[in-house]
């Protein structure tokens, strides 16, 4: 059985462009504090979170060691990470999302619809994906994926109980992201949980940050503010799913 709640935290490291040991650094400190503080089973990261949003930055092999001080994290936290990184499989490259547990790394999905500048590098994935964390389906998306509504209606579709996506915005971006998040939650009829980047990056001078838990209904369940470090979260229950004739 599916457990009834599901807290889940969403989190906006401090990152250093090209740098994957001091952004596993980071990323351990998210989980560390996602379980202490919020008690989160589920922690949610930005686009790219493991090599800041670099389009030129190096892939990242799911199976490295430098891997593994995130991997004992989760381990020893029970936090289930969703964090972002581009990633090389078969002669193309993704822009994925990694799920990280006590077990180890795995590609959990590849970004489906690409901004213009990242099409000149990497190639689109192959749809809509779910994950499993305590019998919740968790629907995977990233940035732009956000304001598609093919890919929210290929989540609708597969039933999913918590919509997850890590994004990088423009500090002028927040009432757009603020429109695609509740016309999710709308969509969909679940909680939404959106890890937004912040601090600089080289595509931007500067990242929104204001990472957001909203519950089905829309409501704001929490924020980040705007600064590099946050994390924030909410315990959700599940939601009711229609039944389907």
């Amino acid at each position: 059985m599916p457990a009834p709640s599901l807290t889940v935290a969403v989190a906006q490291p401090a990152t250093v462009p090209h740098d994957l040991v001091a952004n596993v650094r980071a990323h351990v400190a998210a989980v560390r504090t996602a379980a202490v503080v919020v008690g989160a089973r589920l922690l949610v990261l930005p686009e790219m979170s493991l090599t800041g949003y670099e389009l030129d930055a190096d892939a990242v092999d799911p199976g490295h060691p430098v891997l593994d001080p995130l991997v004992d994290a989760c381990r020893a936290t029970g936090v289930v990470a969703l964090a972002g990184a581009p990633v090389r499989e078969g002669g193309l490259e993704h822009l994925a999302v990694l799920l990280v547990d006590g077990t180890g790394t795995r590609v959990a999905y590849r970004k489906t619809f690409l901004g213009e500048d990242e099409a000149e590098r990497f190639s689109p994935g192959d749809g809509a994906r779910v994950v499993a964390v305590d019998g919740w389906a968790v629907g995977l998306a990233i940035c732009k994926d956000t304001g598609e509504p093919r890919h929210t209606a290929r989540l609708a579709e597969a039933g999913v109980d918590l919509y997850a996506a890590g994004v990088v915005d423009a500090p002028d971006e927040e009432d757009v992201r603020r429109a695609r998040t509740l016309a999710v939650a709308a969509a969909l009829r679940v909680p939404v949980a959106v890890a937004s980047a912040a601090g600089p990056a080289t595509t931007y001078p500067l990242t929104r940050g204001g990472s957001t838990v909203h519950a089905a209904d829309g409501r704001l369940l929490a924020r980040a503010g705007r600064r590099p470090g946050e994390v924030v979260g909410a315990t959700l229950v599940r939601p009711v799913r229609p039944v389907r004739p």
